[in-house]
Formats: structure tokens, sequence, C-alpha cells
């Protein structure tokens, strides 16, 4: 029969969905797992990222059916927030790149894309159409039932009750806090809104307010009122305020947009952007006046800390958009600073276009302020260009060299004199100091900005806003310290993944939970805001195990007391408990705790982070998580891949092309859960050959008239196959209990395809007892991998026993069939084999003849002697010169002894007990009709006793000597 995945898939697909395969109820024993994955966003479509994502879960549950348990494996819909209110606002104004990410991308109809103007009939759209389907098509063992949309009405009363309790918990403060804001929408945002800028940074810099109107200042005809000069102060944002007095110019943009603004009573010349930004994080800002930066070009201002003149001169390198679009230069301790200094002094014609003097710039010396042990020069900067080889400001290498400089003085540069109480400090430990006391001076001052530009998904610019929020307080010390204890206590997949957590902890602040606008719950106290979706989605798990029996309670029943009821029970409520929560709290109790959470690594630094410290806050340490396992990213043929780039394989044309077991399999044996894979066609195509074969050979096993296992007695190469397949049946186990999901296809395809080749090999397979042995074989394989490969499994299976696998259970190791004396006995002939063949290769020989030399009985007694007493050689020689025989041997004992204890190294103590009871004269011997089928050729077994040829002498135990002729 033909192996056609797609029609074969197709037929279990509804069978399972038919018979309501995959819903889960509480049974009568104690074995239960629940395994969850985030739920998807549908702003868009489902890509093959995505299909791995929810795969390696599935791997998960369907083992732990097979080990017996019941499994509970749900999923839902997150439509919270705004990302889908931004696609659909960006579809009604026609964006063509919008347009296009659902025509070419996702392949919507074009009578189909009115459907998706508003938010949940986009969400339903792609729920439907996407990913529903397609998690069907991959065979997805999901309870359906449990289906929920995050605005449903009932989960927003369960989200209700999470914020009210939090609130009492004393979780949640209201105050000005800094947020990620997007502009257009005018609405705090997360990092799930983002279309770009996912990974920037919230950094604050701190301004140091250069004062405009120094000894040769070119500003004096501007006066206030009265003819006095004018207060002006030209802030200049650093992250480096240790660094102030190294300052020996600066630099803006000449074509920069730039104005001048009272900011909290000061007037400020700073970039038209800077001004923006600082309005939104809470700053009085009044513009008075545009300019362009080349205004200022050519100007002297006054550092606040030394008192001394700096220049400012052109520089197209300046963003306006970065901070306050001015920047003082350190070159003495910034190889970026040290190179444009360098620039601007060659420069000349440049200069005298903005009617600077060259011989003013070429005044300008670096000053050495920090000292550093790792750098022989006074000035760091310096010293790394040199030593990168640095040659120009354009030079890539730049970007390393200055965060090498940053580093090492940030942790060992010391203050030098110069800054006198704070001399011989480390800079690390006095920045932070320096700063607040200079900015309690009003010589400094601070502001927010981000380390790359953020758009939000809506199109809109992205800033940092200071806004009066409610905030949940993750920098609380208790909470953070329950968090630990989260993590202490679970199982982490990989253990790498635990510092990740640990560090998210320390380093978390409070974090706003809510916003203006968009779908989702609104704040139980304050309607006029949402919670944001980040915050609402930290104990949906819960919320599982619940979700189709709640169908049943009107919506204003879920009251707070009903779900204080349904999760710690009657005696958290005063009065009678509403008795539907407690029939609930039963199925709640069941499945409790969260057994693993699958998801990616880049929401460990969130929302799997969240997900702890809700945990640990809101349930009994009893029902916190269990377990975590991390998630690599996807490549596809070597790229990240990107949707608004057309840039994805999408799930639907994948399994149409290779077939759902393929995808499945190419998915999980590509690289561990935790690691990274590259989606690449070749590849994905060779592992559908890998499958045809299977199918193949396993039909072929299949229609076998194989008989009853009383009726044959097997030879030792079929319990050889048995025995190798207990290890594979134990490795395998291994490997999914530790979710090493390619371990385990690897261990139970590919690896034991080797073993299967051999015994081919070896024996004649269509004798009676070989083909029992195939079909046993095939019957434990197919169990292995019917997690992988369910649709191909089932079907075997059925045709093989008349059941599908999932009705039969996870193979255990049966150690009657465990022969580690056979095992060894067939390694040594297929050593043999691979020796023959190398010499073959060597000499480049047809041999008609093989005489294969075992080893003399002293020789014998001599690996006994080692396998007894060790790898001490002294010890060996002390035993076996005990014996007169051995002792006239001489120089042959000893040069034995050294060969044997290196290769005992390579085995345990129950592989050298059984190559003791091994005798290789009778092995070799009853491998000699294998040999001379191998090799085309007669093959003698010859003990070195009984030999002429003094070829015989180099035979040692259990590598025999070979002549070929």
């Amino acid at each position: 029969m033909t192996y056609e995945p797609r029609a074969l898939e197709r037929k279990w697909q509804e069978r399972w969905e038919d018979g309501g395969r995959y819903e889960a109820d509480p049974g009568d024993d104690e074995d239960a797992t629940f395994v969850t994955v985030p739920y998807p966003y549908p702003s868009g479509g489902m890509h093959i990222g995505h299909a791995r994502t929810y795969t390696v879960p599935d791997v998960y549950a369907r083992y732990r059916r097979l080990q017996g348990d019941d499994v509970l494996f749900p999923i839902a819909w997150h439509v919270t927030g705004t990302p889908i209110i931004g696609a659909v606002n960006r579809l009604q104004k026609g964006e063509e790149e919008q347009l296009s990410v659902l025509r070419d991308t996702y392949n919507v109809p074009e009578d189909e894309l009115e459907e998706l103007e508003t938010p949940m009939g986009f969400a339903r759209y792609f729920i439907e159409n996407h990913y529903k389907r397609n998690m069907k098509s991959l065979g997805l063992s999901i309870d359906w039932r449990r289906e929920f949309t995050t605005n449903d009405r009932r989960y927003s009363k369960f989200v209700t009750w999470q914020y009210e309790t939090l609130r009492e918990n004393d979780r949640l403060e209201k105050g000005l806090h800094p947020v990620k804001y997007c502009t257009e929408e005018e609405n705090p945002v997360t990092t799930h809104d983002l279309l770009e800028g996912e990974d920037a940074e919230r950094q604050e810099y701190t301004l140091v307010k250069f004062g405009l109107g120094g000894h040769e200042s070119r500003s004096d005809s501007e006066r206030a009122s009265g003819g006095q000069p004018r207060a002006v102060k030209v802030p200049m944002a650093t992250l480096r305020p240790e660094t102030v007095r190294g300052v020996t110019n600066a630099y803006i943009k000449p074509d920069g947009d730039y104005v001048e603004a009272e900011v909290d009573g000061e007037t400020w010349l700073i970039s038209h952007d800077a001004a923006r930004k600082l309005l939104l994080q809470q700053r009085d800002v009044e513009i008075k006046e545009e300019f362009k930066g080349e205004a200022l070009v050519g100007e002297r201002v006054e550092n606040p800390v030394t008192g001394e003149d700096v220049l400012i001169l052109p520089a197209d390198f300046v963003d306006p958009d970065n901070a306050t679009g001015v920047v003082m230069s350190v070159p003495a301790h910034s190889p970026d600073d040290w190179m444009a200094l360098e620039a601007a002094k060659a420069d000349d014609e440049r200069m005298r276009v903005y009617g600077i003097d060259p011989a003013e710039v070429d005044e300008i010396e670096p000053k050495a302020i920090i000292d550093v042990e790792a750098y022989d020069d006074v000035f760091p900067a310096r010293a790394a260009v040199e030593e990168h080889g640095i040659t120009s400001a354009d030079d890539p290498l730049l970007e390393e060299a200055t965060q090498e400089v940053y580093n090492r003085e940030f942790h060992g540069g010391t203050l030098r004199d110069m800054y006198g109480d704070d001399a011989g400090k480390v800079v690390e430990d006095v920045r932070d100091e320096l700063a607040e006391r200079y900015r309690n001076s009003g010589q400094f001052d601070a502001m927010y900005d981000f380390s790359e530009p953020v758009v939000c998904r809506c199109g809109g610019d992205v800033e940092i806003a200071e806004q009066e929020t409610w905030f949940l307080t993750y920098n609380d010390e208790d909470w953070k310290a329950l968090a630990h204890e989260v993590v202490s206590e679970m199982d982490v997949v990989p253990e790498t993944s635990r510092d990740q957590f640990d560090h998210t902890i320390d380093w978390l602040e409070e974090w706003p939970c809510i916003r203006n606008y968009g779908l989702g719950t609104k704040l139980p106290w304050d309607d006029d805001f949402v919670i944001e979706p980040l915050s609402d989605s930290t104990i949906y798990m819960a919320y599982y195990t619940i979700a189709h029996r709640i169908k049943d309670v009107p919506p204003e029943e879920l009251t707070p007391e009903f779900f204080d009821a349904l999760f710690d029970g009657p005696d958290a409520v005063e009065g009678d408990a509403p008795e539907k929560a407690l029939e609930l709290r039963e199925e709640w109790d069941y499945w409790y705790p969260v057994d693993y959470r699958v998801s990616g690594n880049d929401l460990i630094s969130n929302h799997l982070t969240f997900f702890l410290f809700h945990h640990a806050d809101l349930f009994e340490r009893a029902n916190w998580p269990e377990g975590v396992a991390i998630m690599g990213m996807g490549l596809l043929e070597g790229e990240k891949m990107s949707s608004s780039k057309g840039h994805v394989v999408l799930p639907a044309e994948a399994i149409e092309e290779y077939g759902a077991d393929t995808v499945r399999f190419f998915l999980l044996n590509s690289a561990q859960p935790w690691q990274d894979y590259d989606w690449r066609a070749d590849e994905v195509a060779s592992t559908r050959k890998s499958l045809n074969r299977f199918y193949d050979r396993a039909e072929d096993v299949v229609d076998l008239e194989a008989p009853a296992r009383e009726d044959i007695e097997l030879e030792r190469i079929d319990r050889w196959l048995l025995s190798k397949l207990q290890g594979t049946i134990e490795r395998t186990t291994r490997a999914m209990d530790e979710f090493e999901t390619r371990s385990a296809s690897q261990e139970a395809f590919y690896r034991f395809e080797e073993d299967l080749r051999w015994y081919r090999k070896r024996t004649d397979t269509e004798r009676p007892a070989a083909q029992w042995v195939r079909q046993e074989v095939l019957r434990t394989r197919l169990r292995l991998l019917a997690p992988v490969v369910p649709f191909l499994a089932n079907e075997l299976h059925d045709e093989l026993d008349g059941v599908p696998v999932e009705d039969a259970a996870w193979p255990s190791v049966d150690h009657d069939r465990k022969s580690t004396r056979v095992e060894v006995e067939e390694e040594l002939i297929e050593s043999l084999v691979d020796d023959v063949r190398d010499i073959v290769d060597v000499t480049g020989t047809d041999p008609d003849d093989i005489t294969v030399y075992t080893p003399a009985e002293w020789k014998g007694t001599v690996f006994e002697t080692v396998a007894e007493t060790g790898t001490d050689i002294g010890a060996v020689m002390g035993k076996v010169m005990q014996k007169e025989s051995l002792r006239e041997k001489g120089d042959a004992v000893n040069d034995l002894v050294q060969d044997l204890v290196a290769d005992i190294r390579e085995y345990d103590d129950e592989e050298l007990a059984a190559l003791e009871a091994v005798d290789e004269a009778e092995l070799y011997a009853d491998a000699a009709g294998f040999l001379a089928r191998e090799f085309d050729a007669d093959v003698d077994v010859i003990p070195e006793a009984d030999a002429e040829d003094e070829k015989a002498e180099q035979a040692v135990p259990f590598r025999p000597a070979i002549r070929l002729k």
C-alpha cells in the first residue's frame, strides 16, 4: 500500500474528532497530567514556528496518555489588548503593507477581507481558518470543549476576581510610572503590541545641563528684558555621568529640528523630538521658538561641573530623536568620540563652512579622568581603537570597542584625582551616588528614552511616558522571595533556564497593568481602564480546568466569592459557599497544579515570570507550577521568519505538501525543544522520504504471517535485536521524561534503524522466528513513535493489532529480554567485520580467503586478571607474574597488559563480566557463514595455538588477528 499521508491523516483526524478522543475528564486514580502552552494571539495567521510551539506539548501529552495518565491539554484565544484593533485600523485605512500580508502571506480571499473589519471578526477569521484548522490538521490532542476567548464575559469575571484579590493582598499600587506609550493611539502598550523594537531597552539618561553663553559665546545678542543674558541650558544626555569631567566638546546635527523651550521653568535648547518626549514624561514644557541645529554650531557652552567652555561641532551622526539631540564628547574614554574628534580635526573645510576656525578644533585634546589597568595607554579609547585596528568612524568594530571600554571602566576603572573625595573609587561603586549629588544641586537632570526606535502594531511611534497608572508591585521583596521559591521547587527544562528566571525576578520593577482602551477586562474599581494583555494572562491555566462547565453558570453569579470558594474552598467565604463553585472545585483539584508550562525563551522576561509571581500570591503552595519547558526560536532557511516580509511557511501548505507527520517529525527531530531550529525545505523533503521508507517496510512486516511466540525458538541474533530494543525503550522513555523530544525520536527512529539494518544483514528475515521478532519490534517502535507521528503510528498499529496505538500502552523494559552478553558478542562480530573491511579498503584487495586467528589461552588469563584487578598496571603485573607460565613470556605479557588496561576503560562491570564468558573461537566460527556472504570469500577461524602463521601471534582478546588472501 502506498503511503498517502493526507488521506491517512484526514481519516484519523475525523475519527478523533467524532469520538471526542481527547476530551479529558477526571478519572478514578491520581495519575493526572496538565500541560499547557501560551494561547495564540490571532492578530495574524499561524506560521510554522507556531506549529512547533504547540506540537512539543502535544508530544508530551500523548506520551503521558500512553503511560496511563489522564491528560488535559487545552487551548484558548488571547484577543485582549490593542494589536488586533491596530491591525483592523490598518486594514480600514487600506495600508498596502497590511493588505499585502493578509492577501499574499496569509491568503485571505479578497471577498472575505470585509469580515476582518471588526476586531472580533478579524480574530475569529484567523482562529477558525488558521489556528484551529492547522492545530487539528497537525493532530494536536486538544480538549476543544475548553476553548474560550479572553473577552468572554465569564472569563472577564475570573480576571476581575484575580485583580480584586491582588489589590486586597497589596500587590497593586497607583502612581506615576514610566510606560511604553503609543503616540498614535495615545495609549500604553506592552511588548506584545509592538511591530518593531520588541527588544528595545528603557534607558534612563542623565542630562548634563551645559550653560549657553560661555566666555566666547556668539549668543550675547540674545538677552532678556533689562539687557541681562538669559540663563539658557543645553542639556546633553549620557549613560555615563561619571565622565562629565572628561568632556572636551559637543556635537549637534546641523539640519536637525531643535527648539527653545521652557522646561519646568528653565530655558532649554533641545531637539523638537526631545521636547515631545519630555512632555510625555510629565515635564512642564512650552516651546518658545523653533530653529535648525546649525544655529548652535560653533557656540561654546559651559560644563556645569568644571566651569570649562566646550565647543559645539557639526555632526551628521547625531540623532535628534535620541534623548536631547545634543551629544557631549569624551574622546579619552569613548572610542566613538575618539574617532569622531579625529574626523572633525581632519575636516577643515566643513568647519569653515560653519564659521569655525579649524585651529580651535585642533586645540581640543582628550582628558584622562579614569584609570583602567586593562590598558597601558592613559587614554583607554585610543588603546581600544589601536587594539581593534579601527581606522574610520564607519568601522563596525567601533561599537564593540566602545562597549568593551565601557565595561572595563565600569567594573574596574577608578576615578582620578580631579574627582576630589571620589578619587580612587571604582566607577561601579560611585556612579549613581555622583549622578544623584549633581542632580540635587541642579547641575544634572534626567529623562527616559529607548535604546532603539519602537513602533506600535498600529504604525504609531512608541515613546516612554510617565503616567498615573495602576501597577503590579513586582519590586516588593516579599513577593520576589515567593517567586524565587516557586523557581527553586519546580522543574525547569533546560536546567540552564533556571538562572534566567531568578535573574528576571531580581530585576523586575513595577509593571503597569492597565491602559486607556482596547479589548479586555475593565479594571474593577475604575472602568475607564482595561487590564493590559500580559497582566490578564498570568493564571488563566486555572480557568481551563473549569472552562467547559462554567458556561452553565450565569455571568452575574460569578462573583469574587464564587471564585474564592472555587479556588480556596468553602472556608474562604462567609456563609454558605455557592454549590456550583464547590462542584467545579473538584475538577480544579483534580487537574491542578500545572505539570508543565511550555513556552518560548523570550517570554521568561515577562509572561512566564509573571505567571510565577501570580501563582505564588493567589494559590496555596500545593498548586504552584510544577514545571516549565522552554522553547527555542525558529528560522526559515537560515533567516528569521517575518510575516510582514512574507518570509514564513504556513502550516497548511507544509502539511499539504509533506503530510502532518512529516511536519511534526521534522520540527521535533531537528533540535531539542529549547534549541533554535531551522526549517529547510530540502531537509523536510528528506524527512518525508524517511517516513515513506519506514511505512513501506512496516507494511511488509504487517503482512507477515508470523507464528505465535510459543511456536518458535529464537536464535542468538533474534535475542540480540530484542535486547537492543529494550535499550531503545529505556533511552526513549528517559528522553521523553526529560522533554528531550529530539533525543526520543532519534532513539526510536534513526538509531534503531541501524540495528535493524544489521539484523537484516545477519539473518534470514523470512524465518518464522525472525517474522515474529520483526512484528514484535514494529509493535514496540510504533508505540515509541506514536507521540511524534501519531497518524502513521495509529494506522500501522491498527493494521498490525486491530487497535489504534492510543489504545495500547507505552512499552516498558522487559528485563528478561535484556542480555548484555548477547549484545557484547554481536558487537565483537560487528567489530570483526569492520576490521576486515578496513583491511580491504587499505590494501585494495578482494580476498578469496579470510582467516581469523583467536588469541591463545594465556592471553585470556591475562584479560581475566585485568578485568578483576582494574586499571592499576602495577597491581595487574604483580598478579600475573605470580604464575610461572606467564613470567616466562616476559615482555609479551607486559605489552599485553598495557593494551588490555587501555581496552577495559571502555567497558562497565556488566560488560566486562559478559566478555569473560565469551568463547571467541565458537563465536567467530558461528559467524563465519555471515562473513563469507558479506565478503564473498571462504572464512576459517583458527585458534592461535593451532596456527602456523606468525600473524596469529598478533591476536589479543576480542581483537583477533586477520589474514586476507
